[in-house]
């Protein structure tokens, strides 16, 4: 009887390990690091071009002046080209030394413009015609229960194939009891200007070191 009960729970330790385990790789695989060109993972502090995956989409990602007036606004460059600025990932986890899929991620333009404000991007106001969501620059200045949520955004893994991504404003890390109307990134034309918004169609985007 003894032998018994002790194979018996030798084995449920074995199953809870293993489950352990499992879970512990699951929680990985969806947390994986987001892979650049090159097929390396993207490391925080480093500059990085955001581009189009897909050809005859517009150019790199670029700060746009939209009403001659600041805030300036995160938008493409009308054909693909060396221009466009890089920016650089925060991860709202501190310690985080590479950027990881479907996490909280402050992204900031480097670059100096005649606004004197940070260029990092932040949700901003719906577009009256389209109902779409713009993507500014500047500091979110709210000091609520979702405190700064407007400055995070999140790096998604297409389907197919591997190194495509697309962007969300999704901050639920940030704040988990938050309800937020997430939504994906996309280009937005508007008088001759690219401009990235969210609530339409989706533009799948690649990093490229820059």
């Amino acid at each position: 009887m003894m032998s018994m009960k002790l194979i018996g729970s030798l084995s449920c330790c074995i199953w809870l390990v293993m489950a352990i385990a499992t879970v512990a790789q699951t929680s990985d695989d969806s947390n994986a690091p987001v892979l650049d060109t090159s097929g390396q993972a993207l490391q925080v502090g480093v500059e990085y071009y955001i581009k189009p995956a897909i050809t005859d989409n517009g150019g790199r990602f670029t700060l746009i002046n939209r009403n001659d007036s600041c805030p300036l606004y995160v938008g493409q460059e009308n054909v693909s080209g060396p221009e466009g600025y890089p920016v650089k990932f925060a991860p709202f986890v501190e310690g985080e030394t590479v950027v990881r899929e479907a996490r909280d991620q402050k992204i900031t333009f480097s670059a100096f413009t005649i606004c004197a404000q940070s260029t990092a991007w932040k949700l901003g106001e719906t577009d009256e015609v389209t109902q779409r969501r713009l993507i500014v620059t500047g500091e979110d200045q709210n000091q609520g229960i979702a405190g700064p949520a407007r400055n995070y955004f999140r790096v998604n893994k297409q389907a197919a194939p591997d190194g495509v991504y697309n962007l969300e404003w999704c901050p639920t890390e940030l704040c988990p009891t938050c309800r937020f109307i997430c939504g994906s990134a996309g280009a937005l034309v508007e008088n001759g200007k690219r401009l990235i918004a969210l609530d339409g169609s989706v533009l799948p985007v690649v990093f490229e070191r820059a």
